[in-house]
């Protein structure tokens, strides 16, 4: 009678250990689970966010290599061609209205109105020393030129060529008298005895 009622109290504890013992191991592993798990889902992030990151680089590295190219081959071609042909249009613009005027002198005929023997010549090789061209040298006696004088045809281009080669002579300029008014085209110098020439001359 003794041995059941001892062995009835001992198998109801054991039950209740294994119980536990059996709640306790699934609680383990579900931490267990629960921990791998969220490594499991921290991972696939990062790792994600790494492949993006890459293909980011790459991509703006291949960008900006193309630009860097184009720009380095552009300056050497087209910025080198601009800058210099502005200065040496503006630079060959004003030759130009310069060489225009002196190709523009009326040519000259040179007249000899004085006592002194080969003046006209003289003053001749001096016009032409000083961008002029003569056409003709001669004498003048068809009257008395008072002073050296530069003749032109009034309302004619003669008339701004005719003053720079009475400046540059020293002489006196007037539009033309009766006497040569029928006389060809172009700047008479009639040169007299008071005939200075150009200053270096003298």
């Amino acid at each position: 009678m003794t041995s059941p009622e001892s062995a009835s109290p001992s198998r109801p504890a054991k039950a209740a250990g294994f119980a536990l013992l059996g709640v306790a191991a699934v609680a383990l592993v579900i931490g267990v689970i629960s921990l791998f798990g969220g490594g499991s889902d921290d991972t696939p992030p990062a790792a994600g966010g790494t492949s993006t990151a890459p293909p980011a680089q790459t991509t703006t590295a291949a960008s900006e290599q193309p630009p860097a190219s184009t720009p380095s081959s552009a300056p050497p071609g087209t910025t080198t061609g601009s800058p210099t042909v502005p200065p040496p249009s503006s630079a060959a613009t004003p030759p130009p209205p310069v060489t225009q005027p002196g190709a523009t002198k009326a040519p000259v005929r040179v007249y000899n109105n004085s006592t002194i023997t080969g003046l006209a010549s003289k003053a001749s090789d001096e016009v032409r020393s000083n961008g002029w061209t003569v056409a003709e040298t001669g004498n003048y006696s068809s009257g008395t030129i008072p002073t050296t004088t530069v003749y032109f045809r009034p309302g004619t281009e003669e008339e701004a060529s005719a003053k720079e080669l009475a400046a540059t002579l020293r002489a006196r300029v007037e539009p033309r008298f009766d006497g040569i008014q029928s006389a060809a085209a172009g700047i008479i110098l009639i040169v007299t005895n008071d005939y200075q020439g150009p200053p270096k001359s003298k």
